[in-house]
């Protein structure tokens, strides 16, 4: 976690360094907008495949060459001479994107393994909280770095934060070190594919007649494609507040726009970061995670949250709701890891590959459509019709959930 913690300040810190990059070497806005759009289409490719990838391969094996191939792509972006700058820039672009989400579906579906299925809840606030302190840094460190050493002086710390989380996995004990039949290191124990694991006693069925695998993942526990596809619709909603940030805060102070964005950027990092605390007391005094009710509250209050931020409130109150953002993001985030994590080894890097692949989607198309409603609507207006339909899908599973614990439970005799 320390490793992947470095590693997510090299990519929040080239978040800022990498487009303003592409604007001077380009002298484009709309080369940005592609920078972007081949970064997520490279992702959404690459969540489709992770499954089948991680099923042919350790995860050890592919968190180790994500973290190679993302180095060396940095390091030839800073070695190439300037007729190749702009060829590199887009190999940077694939290589980051599809990299990334393989190690984060790689990393996700290998932590029950990693350190059993009782301490999910807490890895995965672990996870999160050093991810957030990264951001934190990252974001911080970007104008700092770029505007006294230079745009190659970011890359190569870029380059070397990739190299340290390399070394950090390739020095991980996976149990079993070796490659079963789900990738999961199960060495000599195989571990029931998408189909059998889906239909009880199809094991050994011809590979012909499967269905798609993450369509398989998806139907081994109720109510799972619905979450899945609840949180598309919640990237959606992320991308708006994204989008609109800029412009809200220049409309704040037209002088200074970076500060509010970056001050209500740490004040959501530190709700972030205190909720994954709470998280993990919890789990350790009661064993249990905070499960799937958790991720559908915690939709609804964070995409509330965001929607509060824009409505013009003094800067305390202001402040305040971006530390409940924050903390409703950081819930959400463990509640839906460490549910997909109770899938079978067999389905789990499917689920988290397609899961990858919808968030993208939601992200990208988000993206798009908020970008062209900017220019015609306010930014409260925007974000409001966004996470507005995420509070609304939010509240549909919600109801699917309590009526499949109703219907679990059963009915009750005196």
């Amino acid at each position: 976690m320390a490793g992947y913690a470095i590693s997510s300040y090299g990519t929040f810190l080239n978040m800022v360094a990498l487009n303003l990059f592409v604007y001077e070497t380009t002298g484009r806005a709309l080369a940005m907008g592609l920078f972007m759009a081949v970064r997520l289409a490279s992702g959404f490719a690459a969540g489709l495949t992770a499954g089948g990838l991680l099923a042919r391969f350790t995860a050890k094996s592919v968190m180790l060459w994500t973290n190679i191939a993302q180095a060396s792509v940095m390091l030839l972006l800073v070695l190439a001479p300037d007729g190749l700058r702009t060829a590199a820039l887009i190999a940077v672009s694939v290589v980051v994107g599809s990299c990334g989400t393989l190690f984060m579906v790689s990393l996700r579906s290998s932590i029950p393994e990693l350190v059993g299925e009782d301490r999910r809840s807490w890895a995965n606030s672990l996870s999160i909280t050093g991810r957030s302190l990264a951001m934190v840094a990252g974001f911080a460190s970007a104008g700092v770095v770029v505007s006294l050493v230079g745009y190659t002086a970011a890359f190569v710390v870029d380059t070397a934060t990739f190299a340290v989380c390399a070394v950090t996995v390739a020095l991980l004990p996976i149990p079993g070190g070796g490659k079963g039949r789900d990738g999961s290191g199960n060495r000599g124990r195989p571990v029931p594919d998408a189909a059998s694991a889906a239909a009880p006693g199809a094991e050994g069925a011809p590979a012909r007649r499967r269905g798609p695998v993450a369509l398989a993942a998806l139907a081994a526990a109720p109510g799972l494609a619905l979450m899945v596809v609840l949180r598309g619709v919640d990237a959606l909603g992320s991308s708006s507040h994204n989008a609109a940030l800029p412009v809200y805060s220049s409309e704040l102070d037209d002088a200074r726009p970076a500060v509010f964005v970056s001050a209500f950027w740490c004040l959501w990092a530190l709700g972030n970061i205190v909720v994954q605390q709470l998280i993990q007391r919890y789990a350790r005094r009661t064993g249990r995670s905070v499960g799937a009710l958790g991720f559908g509250w915690g939709t609804c209050l964070m995409s509330a949250s965001f929607i509060l931020a824009f409505a013009g409130f003094p800067m305390v109150a202001t402040a305040v709701i971006a530390l409940v953002a924050g903390a409703a993001d950081g819930l959400t985030e463990v509640s839906y890891t460490s549910h997909l994590q109770t899938l079978p080894a067999g389905l789990r890097a499917h689920a988290f590959g397609l899961s990858a692949t919808v968030e993208n989607l939601g992200f990208g198309a988000g993206m798009i459509l908020v970008a062209a409603a900017l220019d015609h609507y306010t930014p409260l207006t925007v974000v409001g019709w966004s996470h507005g339909a995420a509070i609304v899908f939010a509240a549909v599973f919600l109801i699917r959930v309590a009526g499949l614990r109703t219907s679990s439970s059963g009915p009750t005799t005196q």
